[in-house]
């Protein structure tokens, strides 16, 4: 059960740093729903840590849905090429896919305990690097989560 609760923008946003825990679903306009994400993104302490999903209504006959999967921070063009990306947000972005538009739950759960392997060894693009951590570039990151995945 989902329970419907309108909240002004505003208050949204200060409610998602006061107590996030409170919402398991935020439905918004695009307006206000990339203001909502990039406030979000700062309780894990970068934008590159989260995905996101746009889902659409799931065909009436099929029962498919049309969705669009991507990184809450969109393309960052000020860095391409540099190798400084964190690639998470799109990794987990696509176990998204596979859990919701592909129906492929393992593979999907596989993929998000590859990131959370890789994060617990300590391993951090400079986005989210802090003391005591190893700090790596996006194709480094990548590779660590894919090393993760096939072990």
């Amino acid at each position: 059960d989902v329970a419907l609760e309108h909240m002004l923008a505003d208050a949204g946003g200060m409610q998602i740093v006061r107590a996030p825990k409170q919402f398991d679903v935020i439905v918004t306009d695009n307006l206000f729903g990339d203001m909502l994400s990039d406030v979000a993104a700062m309780l894990t302490g970068s934008l590159g840590m989260l995905p996101s999903a746009s889902l659409g209504l799931p065909d009436a006959k099929t029962g498919k849905r049309k969705a669009l999967y991507e990184p809450v921070h969109g393309s960052a063009p000020d860095i391409a090429g540099k190798g400084i990306a964190n690639p998470i947000a799109m990794l987990a972005s696509f176990a998204m896919a596979l859990r919701y538009s592909f129906g492929l739950i393992a593979q999907a759960d596989a993929l998000e305990t590859a990131i959370s392997r890789v994060l617990d060894k300590g391993l951090r693009t400079a986005d989210i690097w802090q003391e005591g951590t190893t700090k790596v570039g996006t194709r480094e990151m990548g590779d660590a989560i894919l090393a993760e995945l096939a072990a």
